[in-house]
């Protein structure tokens, strides 16, 4: 039985850019897993036998070198939402499906969206930090932060992770702007309280939290640079969990230093991790995460079940559920 099952390449198991254990196993239960590194030990022998080519944290990268090196592949399935990472029309050039897992991250993001918001507004960090320091003896009176309820929020990108985040922005009362490529329906914003701008520039000066959650096209590269951010308000934070690249980090610094805004909390940057020297990395009105909006253990499970069907979809000649089809 063993042996009939398809073959898969995989990153690594553990280590910086592998799988947990849990989530191997699941893989295990349907694929034969070959790891990038021993692939490599030999791709003559093993890359005729690989069928499917999963891609978790960007890695393996589907580079073409490695892609010629098999001729039997039928789909990559990577995980997450974002394709940036891939040469669609080159992949389908090859005869190669390629599909990603929608809808199942959107609840982990949101999550962490509004988590960044709330710990840069109430300075939750830095509270943390006197709080535990050893040398503390008295508690400043001078941490004072940013009132979130009844704010207004300005979300880039109405998609589902970004309507998700202005359902959980309900919760704080807060006034809900939004700026998409396209227009939410009637019953939808009526749901959320939410106002369409159609103008970026619109969104950027009435709003004291800028949440960016658009996905990451030539269009949104560099979506957020110097002119944007001197439209904010200089009470405003910049919350950014798409992509690095959306925002020019440099502007961002230069803002920042300025008192153009007043904060900015990034999940994502470019490069990740940041050089150790840049900028952003010593600025106390800067809040950065290591890109975990989807780190919590039901959604990379849940993520890794999606992949594992359309993987299986593709073996078997079937209609791969998320297949990634670009218009």
């Amino acid at each position: 039985m063993e042996d009939e099952k398809p073959w898969a390449l995989v990153s690594e198991v553990g280590g910086e850019y592998g799988y947990l254990e849990e989530l191997v196993d699941m893989l295990k239960q349907h694929f034969q897993i070959m790891c990038h590194k021993d692939f490599l030990q030999n791709p003559v022998l093993h890359g005729p036998k690989i069928q499917i080519f999963f891609i978790w944290k960007y890695f393996p990268v589907a580079e073409p070198s490695l892609l010629r090196l098999l001729p039997s592949l039928k789909v990559i399935a990577s995980g997450g939402v974002g394709i940036d990472h891939l040469d669609v029309p080159f992949i389908n050039s090859l005869g190669v499906k390629v599909a990603n897992t929608p809808c199942v991250v959107s609840n982990a993001t949101a999550d962490i969206a509004m988590g960044l918001l709330l710990a840069s507004a109430r300075k939750i960090l830095e509270g943390h930090h006197i709080a535990v320091d050893p040398k503390t003896t008295n508690l400043p009176q001078s941490l004072i932060g940013i009132e979130v309820t009844g704010s207004t929020l300005g979300i880039i990108g109405m998609g589902e992770t970004g309507y998700k985040i202005a359902q959980r922005s309900r919760g704080f009362e807060m006034k809900i702007l939004y700026h998409n490529r396209t227009r939410r329906t009637t019953e939808d914003e009526q749901a959320v309280t939410a106002t369409y701008c159609e103008s970026l520039d619109d969104l950027l000066k009435r709003s004291d939290f800028v949440m960016i959650a658009v996905t990451l096209t030539p269009a949104t590269t560099g979506l957020i640079g110097h002119r944007e951010l001197s439209l904010m308000k200089p009470t405003a934070t910049l919350v950014n969990i798409s992509r690095g690249q959306v925002v020019d980090q440099d502007a961002l610094v230069e803002a920042l230093l300025a008192g153009t805004i007043r904060a900015a909390a990034l999940d994502v940057t470019h490069p990740e991790p940041l050089p150790r020297d840049h900028p952003l990395l010593g600025m106390p009105n800067v809040l950065i995460t290591p890109h975990i909006g989807v780190h919590t253990y039901n959604t990379m499970s849940r993520i890794v079940e999606k992949m594992t069907e359309n993987a299986l979809a593709a073996v078997k000649g079937l209609p791969v559920p998320n297949e990634v089809k670009l218009k």
